[in-house]
């Protein structure tokens, strides 16, 4: 008996027995950090902080790191930078979320409304619509539609008329290219 206890005391901790090693405790495990969850080699190979790293076959998605910002003068004054703009957030969609027609139909109805409200109340309506379209981002997480959110509250604070119909505009042009 105090050779086989002898011979468990040689083992390093770890292997055989109960010992509190990393690899059978509840500690963790090879995929596990210290609180127990998993933090780095995820399911996807992913790192502590849910990235991918810089892996080359991801193609285009690595290029997005953060939204351009959409000019709201240029928006105004030139409609072709609109379209280039209305490009843009579609090709970002479709490389980087799942974001559903019927998501975007509803936050430009909400716009449509917002536009055609009493000039009394349309400033209120688009500070209301940009809360909808940034719950709607985080619900669904459509992070393409950051810059959206972005030159919406420009938008509110330059509180123009011309503005607001630049947006729906946009916005319009976003629906057209998605379909």
């Amino acid at each position: 008996m105090a050779e086989a206890q002898g011979e468990q005391k040689d083992r390093p901790r770890g292997e055989g027995g109960r010992g509190g090693g990393r690899e059978g405790g509840r500690e963790g495990g090879p995929h596990r950090g210290p609180q127990g969850d998993r933090r780095e080699g995820g399911p996807r190979g992913e790192g502590p902080r849910g990235d991918r790293g810089d892996r080359g076959d991801r193609g285009d998605r690595g290029r997005f790191e953060g939204p351009p910002e959409i000019d709201i003068d240029k928006l105004m004054n030139d409609p072709l930078y609109l379209d280039n703009q209305a490009h843009a957030v579609v090709s970002r969609m479709r490389d980087m979320d799942s974001g559903t027609k019927s998501q975007l139909r509803r936050l430009y109805n909400a716009v449509r409304r917002a536009v055609r409200a009493p000039e009394s109340e349309r400033q209120q309506q688009f500070v209301m619509l940009r809360a909808r379209l940034a719950y709607t981002i985080a619900r669904h997480s459509l992070r393409s539609l950051d810059t959206l959110e972005k030159l919406l509250l420009q938008v509110t604070r330059k509180n123009d008329v011309r503005g607001y119909e630049r947006f729906r505009d946009l916005f319009e042009a976003i629906i057209a290219y998605n379909e």
